[in-house]
């Protein structure tokens, strides 16, 4: 079954074709869809064992964007399928499913009016992902459409810990609470992990750290998610890119207070100006952190142990939830790629049975592979997270009996 996959944002499209059955799956095609609604978009198609495709022209709506890469795909020269009858369904990343979606879904005019209802406390991603299921049925009217949400995963975990010290009307009034991303990728690398360390996943004790720009860590206990760095936006928790993860609140308001910054400002501060962007004033991405660093500059040096810090922190607080630790995932584009973020945060941890193998770790990019010694007590692994394969999965399981 050929399924599209797509990840829409604001001005984006980022999409996947995916041939899949009950035996496994292949990659078509992946591709972007960028600057949509400014003078030039551009779409890069990239087909398996094909030569690339490029094109820059005005792409002012994520309709027009879809109808181009649908163009692609089809096309004579570029494309992976001979018609868009063989586009079986199209499944979609939405990022905030609040409490109505525990599971991946069926579109419907019931899911399409919950995912708008949601706007309110997703006011940068549920449009744009709406948006796309909009146009899917602009330009494929007749395929079935799957929603999969990255909060449906965390949506396991307790109201102990989903729950906020704050007067209970608020939660009953707008369900402010802790909700929990990157849900499709814990679920995944969890998965896979466990079985590349020889785990049964309904009886183990596993923490995965997805770290990137973005990153969070995740305490996924037998197989279901018990706790989660993010909370009620992906704001909370590490030291991320360009947004500040923890931090006293009232830090905010004072500095809110002092500056005569609103609400708006505020939120475009700790989202968009902090994280290692904001402490050291150079960059929001760890390879010029890094470069900087190995220079010498002091708050580099800061930053970048902090947000080592940071994780090795939720690690040993989600240890201590579950009552031990089977497996510590690394996965993300930092993760998956920086030896020095894995040492830093499993370094000293002999004292709960870890024993982490440097020489192994310093070749396991591009591979899943553990990292532990054999004797650790506790696994380390490095596993690739691939979010579209859960989203093609998903929606593979629900329309396969259509």
């Amino acid at each position: 079954m050929v399924i599209l996959v797509l990840n829409c944002g604001s001005s984006s499209i980022k999409y996947q074709v995916i041939d899949i059955d009950d035996n496994g799956h292949s990659l078509l095609a992946k591709g972007l869809v960028e600057r949509i609604g400014l003078p030039e978009g551009v779409l890069t198609h990239k087909p398996s064992g094909k030569t690339p495709f490029g094109l820059t022209q005005p792409i002012p709506d994520h309709t027009t964007g879809i109808r181009l890469v649908l163009d692609a795909l089809t096309d004579g020269e570029h494309g992976v399928i001979s018609s868009l009858d063989e586009i079986r369904a199209v499944g979609h990343r939405v990022a905030h499913g609040g409490e109505f979606f525990p599971v991946s879904c069926l579109v419907d005019e019931d899911a399409k009016e919950k995912i708008r209802s949601l706007f309110a406390i997703a006011p940068l991603h549920n449009p744009a992902n709406l948006e796309g299921v909009l146009s899917i049925e602009k330009v494929l009217p007749s395929v079935p459409q799957v929603t999969v949400f990255d909060t449906s995963f965390h949506q396991s975990i307790p109201a102990v810990n989903y729950l906020y010290a704050l007067p209970y009307e608020y939660y009953e009034k707008y369900r402010v609470r802790k909700y929990g991303f990157h849900g499709t990728s814990h679920k995944y690398v969890a998965r896979v992990g466990a079985k590349l360390a020889g785990l049964d996943i309904e009886n183990s004790k596993i923490i995965t750290c997805h770290i990137g720009n973005g990153g969070s860590v995740t305490a996924v206990l037998n197989g279901k998610s018990f706790d989660t760095s993010m909370g009620f936006s992906p704001l909370d928790g590490l030291i991320m890119g360009t947004r500040c993860g923890n931090v006293d609140a009232s830090a905010i308001t004072f500095i809110g207070d002092k500056e005569g910054m609103t609400y708006a400002e505020l939120d475009a501060m700790m989202n968009k100006k902090s994280g290692v962007q904001g402490m050291t004033g150079l960059s929001s991405d760890m390879r010029d952190i890094d470069k900087a660093y190995e220079e010498g500059n002091e708050r580099a040096i800061t930053a970048r142990d902090a947000y080592y810090m940071r994780v090795k922190k939720f690690v040993g607080e989600y240890a201590a939830e579950m009552g031990g630790v089977d497996l510590i995932i690394f996965t993300g584009g930092v993760g998956e790629n920086s030896a020095d973020l894995r040492k830093s945060v499993c370094e000293n941890m002999e004292f709960m049975g870890l024993h982490f193998d440097n020489e192994v770790n310093l070749t396991a990019r591009g591979k899943n592979i553990l990292l532990s010694t054999p004797e650790s007590k506790v696994k380390v692994a490095v596993i690739a997270t691939d979010e579209e394969l859960v989203i093609a999965t998903d929606t593979y399981n629900l329309v396969k009996n259509l």
